[in-house]
C-alpha cells in the first residue's frame, strides 16, 4: 500500500490561504485515487475533496466548493489541496488518503470506508 505523509497546515486568519501537500510513498502512487478528509473536535471526519488517478476528474464537499482545489503531480507522488477563503469553520485536521483504482478512467470515492491509504494529519486552525 501507498504511505501517505501530510505538510502545510498552520494557523491563519479568516479569509486566508494555505496549501497542504501530501507526499506518497512507492512506484504506484498514479494507480491510486486520492481523497482529502478533514476532522474537527467533536464531530465525525467528512469528505472534503476527492481527485481520479490522473487527476482528470475531481468533486469537491458542497461547504467547500469554490474555495478549495485539489490536485496531483503524478510525477513527483504529490498530491494537493489549495485553501483560499478559509472560515472558522474550515478549522480541522486534514488528512490525505489514497484508495486503489485499478481500473482507471474518472472514478474516485467519496466515502472514507473505501479508502485504504491514510496519512496521520495536518493541523489547520482559522482564526476570525
Amino acid at each position: 500500500q501507498v504511505q501517505l505523509a501530510e505538510s502545510g497546515g498552520g494557523l491563519v486568519q479568516a479569509g486566508g490561504s494555505l496549501r497542504l501537500s501530501c507526499t506518497a510513498s512507492g512506484p504506484t502512487f498514479n494507480t491510486y485515487a486520492m481523497g482529502w478528509f478533514r476532522q474537527a473536535p467533536g464531530k465525525e471526519r467528512e469528505f472534503v475533496a476527492a481527485i481520479s488517478r490522473s487527476g482528470s476528474s475531481t468533486y469537491y464537499a458542497n461547504s467547500v466548493k469554490g474555495r478549495f482545489t485539489i490536485s496531483r503531480d503524478n510525477a513527483k507522488n504529490m498530491g494537493y489541496l489549495q485553501m483560499i477563503s478559509l472560515k472558522p469553520e474550515d478549522t480541522a485536521v486534514y488528512h490525505c488518503a489514497a484508495a486503489p483504482a485499478p481500473y482507471g478512467g474518472s472514478w474516485y470515492p467519496v466515502r472514507d470506508v473505501d479508502y485504504g491509504s491514510w496519512g496521520r494529519g495536518t493541523q489547520v486552525t482559522v482564526s476570525s
